[in-house]
């Protein structure tokens, strides 16, 4: 829950990182350990990419080391098209990115492998949840909050919300839209494309679209008095 007697708090959230001991030098191996790694390492490279500052051509692990260490660009590109978010099960999500790879070396079946050193590394991670002591009760105290809060914060707020509340929805619009219920101010910040911001970018167009609210709401009081 977020939101104690229409209060916000907000949480972060902090991953401790987990070898599994399972490297690939090439996309065969890569393709053959997708297959049996666990969820939770699925989930590390995928969804956990967007806490890591990640950068913004790609969207996940995969496609970031496909594209850099591999060097091959088509396949990073498709699989950067892949949007986590849009499966509902980490097999699901698993198998495409399996099937995308699959179809790539069917294409391309000669690919080289990395130089020693530049494999791509299978984590799980343990990830620790916790309150950071900030409360806010209206849209301006929120205001406050999301300029200092750190980036732990807002994914867990705006990206892992998604996947813990089963909705694709985040918690500050939900709880904006619900509690304050400013619905247009909610579907501004639904509207943000997660794979064309990082975690600042998400921050500024908050501040932006949350400011101009705040600045409406001070015009109608002093408009009414």
């Amino acid at each position: 829950m977020i939101a104690l007697n229409d209060i916000f708090v907000f949480k972060r959230c902090v991953t401790i990182l987990k070898s599994t001991g399972k490297r690939a030098k090439n996309l065969k191996q890569l393709r053959d350990i997708l297959k049996i790694i666990s969820k939770e390492s699925i989930y590390h490279h995928t969804y956990e990419y967007f806490l890591k500052g990640h950068i913004i051509q790609y969207t996940n692990d995969f496609a970031q080391w496909v594209g850099e260490s591999l060097e091959e660009q088509s396949l990073s590109e498709q699989l950067s098209n892949i949007d986590p978010y849009s499966f509902s099960d980490i097999n699901q999500l698993r198998n495409k990115i399996i099937k995308t790879i699959q179809e790539y070396m069917d294409t391309f079946p000669n690919l080289r492998d990395v130089i020693e050193g530049e494999e791509f590394c299978f984590n799980e991670s343990i990830t620790i949840v916790y309150p950071i002591g900030i409360k806010v009760r209206n849209l301006a105290e929120f205001l406050i909050a999301i300029r200092f809060i750190d980036e732990g914060c807002i994914y867990y707020h705006f990206y892992e919300a998604r996947t813990r509340l089963g909705s694709g929805i985040d918690d500050f619009s939900m709880w904006i839209e619900y509690t304050l219920n400013k619905k247009s101010l909610a579907e501004k910040i639904r509207s943000i494309d997660l794979f064309m911001h990082d975690i600042n970018g998400i921050r500024e167009y908050i501040i932006d679209v949350v400011e101009e609210e705040v600045k409406r709401d001070m015009e109608a009081i002093g408009n009414v008095e």
